[in-house]
């Protein structure tokens, strides 16, 4: 129980604090990546944006929508996964997965509740499912959503996400 309410407790704080990074005086100025820079819950992701040549990609105009893993959601792949993703000669692989995570254009949470799939730039669907107010991505469960940056949102989940 008490590892429950510590994570929990984590996965709020970081989002708080990941809203609070977003937004500097009511301006949005960060993009995708300095908001996941600055929170500190993503440097998993990060790392893989990094290896995959998608950080000017991710900076880009956009808008994207981002379903982001937290590096706690890295963490319950098997052993050895991101490790093999983030070799050189994976990197074809690692693109796959990250462009799973994202979705072209701004889709709000408001928007995502009304969607049973959407379509990846990776080009495959992710499917959605609402229970109450629980959001599905596929197998995760958006913890945190609308979190705004200057070119999209993102949505934090608690898996990563695979391809089919």
């Amino acid at each position: 129980m008490f590892k429950r309410i510590a994570i929990l407790f984590s996965v709020l704080l970081a989002c708080m604090t990941f809203t609070a990074a977003a937004h500097e005086h009511g301006k949005m100025k960060a993009d995708i990546v300095d908001v996941a820079v600055e929170n500190g819950s993503f440097t998993t992701l990060v790392a893989a944006v990094k290896a995959a040549g998608l950080v000017d990609t991710l900076k880009g105009e956009g808008p994207f929508t981002v379903f982001a893993p937290t590096d706690e959601a890295f963490s319950k792949l098997p052993d050895g996964t991101v490790e093999m993703l983030l070799k050189p000669e994976n990197k074809d692989k690692l693109i796959a997965v990250l462009t799973y995570h994202v979705v072209a254009g701004k889709v709000m949470a408001a928007d995502v509740v009304k969607l049973n799939k959407a379509t990846t730039v990776q080009g495959q669907d992710v499917m959605i499912k609402t229970m109450g107010s629980k959001v599905m991505v596929d197998n995760a469960m958006v913890i945190a959503a609308d979190v705004k940056a200057k070119n999209g949102v993102i949505h934090v989940i608690d898996q990563v996400i695979l391809p089919k």
